[in-house]
């Protein structure tokens, strides 16, 4: 009985939370889902027990799912324990779970100069690619361009370009954000004669070229 009390009480304030962000009234949202003011009321303040039919109609008006309103909280482990993962030359360590942030996997990856069993060709594959640096110098391979990017500094480009990033003057490390072409290419690929991924006809670079990371 206590556990369905307290996750009654979670219905009301995600309501109550959801309705506040979007900057509504109770009249405001009482008009989208089509009760009354004085319901929506009693329905956040606990004096009125939450039923179904009244839930569809609030959480369609809140733009959530109902399964998302009414889900139990979990005591789940919000902490990331991120492992590394090394290739020769590369260190990755994933920074989400699950895809959690709509889809999208967040890496942190260290990339030595000079890194050996780097493919000869710069990576394409569809998507945008997202990286900041962290610490030390990146060189960025963007088709006929080369763009240093510097501690600080971050870069957004089209996947479908020829790409590579690599390190100039020392290790460089970079946080990037990958979507599920990107997360896929970068963290999954396997071996070069394996790969899948449609790779251009340009010669990669010979100063330690990125494989099977936010490069390509």
């Amino acid at each position: 009985m206590t556990q369905e009390l307290d996750l009654d009480a979670v219905i009301r304030r995600r309501i109550r939370g959801l309705r506040l962000a979007r900057g509504w009234s109770l009249d405001a949202l009482a008009a989208r889902c089509h009760l009354s003011p004085s319901t929506l009321s009693r329905l956040e303040t606990g004096h009125r027990r939450i039923a179904l039919d009244q839930l569809v109609p609030i959480a369609r008006a809140l733009d959530t799912s109902l399964d998302q309103l009414v889900e139990s909280p979990e005591d789940e482990d919000v902490v990331i324990r991120p492992q590394p993962s090394s290739t020769p030359g590369l260190t990755t360590w994933l920074l989400s779970s699950d895809r959690a942030l709509h889809g999208m996997t967040v890496a942190k990856m260290r990339i030595q100069p000079g890194r050996p069993s780097a493919p000869a060709r710069l990576a394409v594959h569809p998507g945008r690619d997202w990286f900041t640096v962290l610490s030390g110098t990146a060189r960025l391979h963007l088709g006929e361009r080369v763009i240093v990017v510097e501690a600080g500094q971050a870069a957004q480009f089209s996947t479908m370009v020829p790409h590579a990033i690599v390190a100039q003057g020392g290790p460089v490390e970079i946080l990037t954000v990958l979507d599920h072409d990107g997360e896929r290419a970068h963290l999954h690929a396997e071996d070069p004669a394996d790969d899948r991924r449609v790779r251009a006809s340009t010669d990669r670079p010979e100063s330690g070229g990125v494989d099977r990371d936010p490069s390509g």
